[in-house]
């Protein structure tokens, strides 16, 4: 296996096109062009078609058919196009078409900036569009797992037949470090998708459709939905934990867990055990992995780049039995090590809530 040095946009290009990507949709927005640039020069080497459509808009529904003809597609976009993908992606997920959709997050709302962001979190998760609806959501925090994700997401998103969000954000996206370039293997096996609309050759019609005018039949598809979601639930929830005997923990994901791990090392300078519980999966988020460490640990820290999205998540699964702390940043500031540092020591020293 090849390892090289890559930035992220391009490694989880790179990631697609092995994970055998067939056609990209897209329209350019900073922080996440490479990705786009990437695929423009490489995909239809690979044999793949890349198309630059007129807008956002216009790239999500572009998805939407190319998912229904069955063969993996992809959109990329940031903030502001990612919120004008909404009602498309409300569309594929309740139509049950499988996608890829990267969102390499930047500073918000409105406009906001180019700068790294972590304040997707509830669009990604609670579902930015219209209706009761799910997106697997993963959270890479390296090069690599920008790489290694996107080859599952594409696994996952036909396992499933589910949208998939890869959320990362500016700095990820932006940074460079080194990829070993794994070949792909299918996470479950490929099944020949049925389903889709090919043609027809001696076979009834395939028929994709969001629209249920019947309200008992929309009723019955959104409980077919939620039962497919509760069987992602329950075996799709990904997390690391660093330091399983932690007195106090960490809850971060993507580029806050990086910081996370240099204040733990800090911490550890003055004799305090802190760990990490890195989300993997954002959706499906891992609920009993954190209410598991409610009684061992002190409290819990949580840090994103954002003004506090994630942290009503880990409360929700601590239940008030213990502390949950905040530390945040907005508008395209990066959290600093030692300033999370100082603020966790006056927390566990002082005892401030």
């Amino acid at each position: 296996m090849e390892t090289v040095l890559m930035k992220g946009n391009e490694a989880l290009a790179e990631a697609a096109i092995r994970a055998g990507l067939n056609v990209y949709f897209g329209y350019p927005i900073t922080p996440q062009n490479e990705v786009g640039e990437y695929l423009a020069k490489h995909l239809p080497r690979a044999g793949g078609t890349f198309l630059q459509a007129e807008s956002e808009v216009a790239a999500i529904n572009m998805v939407y058919g190319a998912a229904g003809a069955g063969v993996r597609t992809m959109t990329s976009s940031s903030g502001p196009g990612i919120s004008l993908m909404q009602e498309g992606i409300s569309y594929l997920a309740a139509a049950e078409l499988p996608a890829v959709i990267v969102n390499m997050m930047r500073g918000g709302p409105g406009l906001g900036g180019i700068q790294p962001s972590q304040s997707d979190y509830f669009q990604a998760t609670k579902g930015g569009g219209h209706g009761d609806y799910r997106l697997i959501v993963l959270a890479p925090s390296s090069v690599q797992e920008l790489y290694d994700h996107t080859m599952l997401a594409f696994d996952l998103a036909d396992h499933y037949r589910n949208p998939v969000m890869v959320l990362g954000d500016g700095l990820l996206g932006q940074m460079m470090e080194s990829v070993t370039l794994k070949p792909y293997i299918p996470a479950f096996p490929l099944e020949e998708k049925t389903w889709a609309t090919r043609g027809r050759k001696n076979r009834k019609p395939n028929i994709i459709n969001s629209l249920y005018l019947d309200p008992e039949k929309l009723f019955s598809h959104n409980q077919k939905l939620f039962k497919k979601y509760q069987v992602i639930a329950e075996k799709e929830v990904r997390v690391e934990v660093i330091n399983e005997e932690a007195e106090f923990f960490f809850v971060a994901y993507g580029s806050s867990a990086r910081f996370s791990l240099k204040v733990i090392e800090l911490l550890k300078e003055k004799g305090i055990n802190a760990g990490l519980i890195r989300p993997i999966t954002l959706w499906p988020f891992p609920y009993t992995v954190i209410a598991e460490k409610v009684n061992q640990s002190k409290g819990f820290m949580v840090v994103e780049m954002s003004m506090g999205q994630m942290v009503e998540d880990v409360e929700r699964a601590v239940k008030g039995q213990k502390p949950v702390y905040f530390y945040g940043t907005a508008g395209g500031i990066v959290p600093s090590p030692q300033k999370i540092f100082r603020r966790t020591l006056e927390i566990l020293e002082g005892g401030q809530e």
